[in-house]
């Protein structure tokens, strides 16, 4: 594995600085993710852009972060699983949901089970959805906008989970309570 640099906002190319310091002003501390992704400042901003657009979306913040959780406990990713973990908290999950997704399970919810099991179909399948499983997710009562919008979902993952995996992403200090190890595969 190559050695990339965990950049601040001063160490990071200048196309990427702007966007650190965004980042660590929202959010009180400079997640490692973005200071990895600041090796590209394009990726970085790709990122934090496809981010703002996905919390736009027609689903909830807890259904929003409940799909990129299991996406990224499917994907192995213990950054993400760590900062989304936070993620669904913030959003008010209870702890047994939380446990459900960290665990890849489905939660007991059934809004957030089909979220879920839905978001892990289209990430597993890598966007060829079976008819089965897209009837059972507009079945569940969500619409086909958000099918698509599930797309972002599995498209932020893909940017950060395969980001985290290239660039060997430590936990930040404050994410380290949120700490997740990947399944043996």
């Amino acid at each position: 594995m190559a050695d990339f640099p965990l950049h601040t906002a001063e160490s990071a190319p200048e196309a990427a600085q702007a966007n650190l310091k965004a980042a660590e002003n929202k959010m009180g501390f400079l997640p490692n993710i973005f200071a990895k992704m600041a090796e590209a400042p394009t990726l970085l901003e790709a990122y934090m852009t496809l981010d703002g657009i996905y919390a736009k979306t027609s689903l909830s913040p807890v259904e929003q972060q409940a799909a990129l959780l299991a996406i990224s406990a499917d994907n192995h990713c213990a950054f993400c699983v760590a900062a989304h973990t936070g993620g669904i908290k913030k959003a008010g999950a209870d702890d047994e949901i939380v446990k459900d997704l960290r665990d890849r399970k489905t939660p007991n919810d059934a809004k957030l089970a089909a979220v879920t099991r839905f978001a892990r179909h289209l990430n597993a399948q890598r966007g060829w959805a079976e008819q089965t499983e897209l009837d059972a997710f507009i079945e569940a009562g969500f619409t086909h906008q958000q099918v698509l919008e599930l797309v972002i979902a599995c498209a932020l993952k893909t940017l950060s989970n395969y980001t985290n995996h290239i660039a060997g992403t430590p936990l930040n200090e404050e994410l380290k309570p949120l700490a997740w190890e990947a399944p043996a595969s």
